[in-house]
């Protein structure tokens, strides 16, 4: 499966790109609505893209790990 843009032109999805879909094939739709600012979005895709880099560069971390270290951390704060 693969995501694809779409444009709602005069109260219409259109999708402007080919596809290998079957005439009649059916698909669901699910709208984004994150209320994200542009420099909000840019923010996100920027710390997505140093994640990558580290992990591509080993610098990675057991998820639960980091959950227990982070864990801690919030018990400190409210303590």
């Amino acid at each position: 499966m693969r995501a694809r843009k779409l444009q709602v032109i005069n109260g219409r999805l259109v999708l402007d790109e080919p596809t290998n879909l079957p005439d009649g094939a059916e698909v669901e739709v699910l709208v984004m609505d994150d209320e994200l600012t542009t420099e909000e979005r840019a923010e996100l895709h920027a710390s997505l893209d140093r994640a990558l880099d580290d992990s591509g560069a080993g610098r990675g971390m057991d998820a639960w790990e980091y959950l227990e270290q982070y864990r801690v951390r919030r018990e400190a704060r409210t303590a």
